[in-house]
């Protein structure tokens, strides 16, 4: 399968936002822990230009085994049709269409794509497909069952109402598909944990300073990874949202946790029909997590 060249910037999909009609934020500012849409765009849209660099400096080159582990999670195969959600500079989008893959990258920050766009047109995937959409995690762009592999990296502890953005992943994602959401998480040892989050909350925002083109930004991304919720808190989301199968398996001693889930191919009550979140194939006990990583 032949690389598709990334949409023209000025035809990115872009639907109106769901803070359309509400002021703008102003450039330089930095969201809070309520997550208001225009404002965690916005972030987004600042820390573009260096965000692949950034991310690679302050999480010390691990963030390229993370994107591995995530796409080996998803068990791709040639011809799928994949949604990588939250995708941003479309880095890891890249990495999914190597597998033959026809990979969507959605985000609602346009100066995110807009910078993959430019990075994918100098290097297309060796092999797949990559698309750029702008869209909504919170009403994602795409008709029902669009998908046979879904996953958002780094992404759903940026959404301002995390059960509704697992549900809309859950609704475009075909029967029999899946769900892997890869996100930074509570390191499992103690004397880890607590040397993590002095990290977090000290000295990632002053690397942050040299090496970013918005370092405030990064305060943000401390504090929204602190006050994430646990692996088996999640998890437990996951399956409230309808996701069955749920599991995970935890990165660098939980830094980060790879979380999956499954939609059910049939209703067992009545083959044939999917089954959708409430009904009683969804409401089975979940398999227990897979056991955590070193």
């Amino acid at each position: 399968m032949t690389a598709a060249p990334p949409d023209d910037p000025d035809d990115l999909h872009d639907p109106a936002p769901a803070w359309a009609g509400t002021s703008k934020p102003k450039r330089g500012t930095r969201a809070g822990l309520d997550k208001r849409p225009a404002d965690v765009a916005a972030m987004f849209d600042q820390v573009a230009r260096r965000y692949d660099v950034t991310n690679a400096v302050l999480s010390g080159g691990m963030d390229r085994g993370w994107r591995k582990a995530t796409a080996m999670a998803l068990r791709l195969e040639p011809g799928l049709r994949v949604l990588d959600l939250a995708a941003g500079t479309a880095t890891s989008s890249r990495a999914f269409a190597t597998a033959g893959t026809d990979v969507t990258a959605c985000d609602f920050s346009v100066g995110m794509l807009r910078a993959g766009q430019a990075r994918l047109a100098g290097r297309p995937p060796e092999s797949g497909s990559v698309r750029l959409v702008a869209g909504d995690g919170l009403r994602l762009p795409f008709p029902d069952a669009s998908f046979d592999r879904v996953t958002i990296s780094f992404g759903l502890r940026n959404v301002a109402d995390v059960p509704r953005c697992l549900a809309e992943l859950y609704r475009v994602t075909r029967p029999g598909g899946r769900l892997v959401v890869c996100e930074f998480s509570q390191p499992t040892w103690g004397p880890v944990r607590r040397v993590y989050l002095e990290y977090l909350m000290r000295a990632l925002p002053a690397v942050a300073r040299g090496v970013s083109s918005s370092a405030d930004s990064y305060v943000y991304l401390a504090e929204s990874i602190r006050a994430w919720p646990a692996q088996s808190d999640l998890a437990e989301t996951l399956r409230d949202a309808g996701w069955t199968r749920v599991g995970w398996r935890n990165l660098t001693g939980g830094i980060v946790a790879l979380h999956h889930g499954d939609r059910e191919a049939t209703n067992p009550g009545n083959p044939g029909n999917p089954a959708t979140p409430g009904d009683p194939a969804n409401s089975a006990p979940a398999a227990p997590a897979a056991p955590s990583a070193p």
